[in-house]
């Protein structure tokens, strides 16, 4: 038994998206700026890709530049506007490492980088944006919903905030994109990041959306591909799979929310009757797919393990560094104690999860947690 519950960190390619990409890997392999017919066949299925990517978050095609990944996207967001002389940016505490290391690149700059603390929640409260805003700030980010929590930001309320001081406002959302309806146009944002692998589609290729009065510089430079913004022969297989994947998103929207809120419900109303178990985020308004919790007394590192061993694949809030995971940075900044943060866990479901799924991780979860509080009892005494 193999039960798949980390869909924040990456989805299986769907079937679909799959049989769309097979042609571009082999027979239709045109360079899209080739001017003879393969190459036309090419850029037409690389340009119906930024079609229905744009459908997505409901943005104008023009405006949608395709790069490796959400990482690459955010680097493209804070490099690409942020030049010369130095300001400030303003950024949440809680944002991706692909939006907070590019920050820290940039204080060695000469930048200034003012961190948003959020509430206990896991939410950037406007008036916290409004405070850390100073005439030298450029650029503000903060990112539309959290990977670790899934607390979903008022994107729309911080914008406004940075418009009205003429400031830019890039937010990732990497994480919320097919998860929650995205509005590039009504959200206010000068700058969107999005990925394909996290809504069905294949690694290795993302986007950012661009408002067309942003000046942005390009992180790479060559073949002026991507109007260009981004230099390089376009991933047209990985490409056409991101529009795909865009497409069956938006069409399924509705049903996958549907489908993973009521999962999220089941388990956590297993998790409620777990003595010394809590569940971060539950006073903001969440991704439905997403639970982050930990365990009183419980190391977050084994019981992942344990889980594993079991058939169940889940995560820790952040990335191992070394035989202990780091503690999450997230909930650190949301005034969690470092030893609750080190147990934390994250279950993320996607489409092919199912009721029975949920109850036989919600056994697995008690079984192993009774196990590892005998352990711990035989060792005190």
């Amino acid at each position: 038994m193999s039960v798949y519950l980390d869909h924040n960190a990456t989805t299986p390619v769907d079937p679909t998206v799959w049989e769309a990409m097979q042609p571009y890997l082999r027979e239709a392999f045109g360079n899209p700026s080739s001017r003879h017919a393969p190459g036309r066949q090419a850029r037409s299925a690389v340009e119906l890709a930024r079609e229905q990517v744009a459908a997505l978050v409901t943005a104008h095609r023009a405006r949608v530049v395709f790069t490796s990944g959400g990482t690459e996207a955010n680097n493209l967001a804070l490099f690409g506007t942020t030049g010369y002389p130095p300001g400030a940016v303003a950024i949440s505490a809680i944002e991706h490492s692909s939006v907070l290391e590019p920050a820290q690149a940039l204080a060695t700059r000469g930048w200034r980088v003012d961190l948003i603390t959020p509430d206990p929640q896991g939410r950037i409260p406007p008036a916290a944006l409004d405070d850390a805003l100073t005439p030298e700030t450029r650029l503000v980010s903060i990112m539309a919903a959290n990977n670790e929590t899934g607390v979903i930001q008022d994107i729309r309320a911080l914008a406004a905030l940075a418009r009205a001081r003429d400031i830019l406002m890039h937010t990732d959302a990497v994480q919320a994109a097919g998860k929650i309806e995205l509005d590039f146009a009504a959200s206010g944002v000068h700058l969107m990041s999005l990925s394909a692998h996290k809504i069905n589609g294949p690694k290795g290729v993302g986007a950012l959306v661009v408002h067309k009065r942003v000046d942005l510089e390009p992180l790479i430079c060559g073949g002026g591909q991507e109007a260009g913004l981004r230099a390089g022969t376009e991933n047209v297989a990985g490409i056409v799979g991101f529009g795909a994947a865009a497409e069956l998103a938006r069409r399924a929207l509705e049903t996958r929310a549907a489908h993973t809120a009521a999962l999220r419900a089941r388990l956590e109303a297993r998790l409620h009757a777990l003595a010394g178990l809590e569940i971060f985020g539950t006073g903001a308004a969440r991704l439905g797919n997403t639970v982050f919790f930990a365990v009183s007394g419980i190391d977050g590192a084994t019981l992942l393990l344990k889980l594993d061993q079991a058939g169940f694949a889940a995560s820790s809030g952040s990335a191992c560094a070394s035989e202990r995971p780091d503690p999450s940075h997230v909930l650190l900044a949301m005034g969690v104690d470092r030893e609750r943060a080190y147990g934390a866990i994250r279950v993320s479901f996607g489409a092919g999860n199912t009721a029975e799924q949920i109850d036989l991780f919600a056994d697995a979860l008690e079984r192993e947690i009774a196990v590892l509080r005998r352990m711990a009892l035989r060792e005190s005494a």
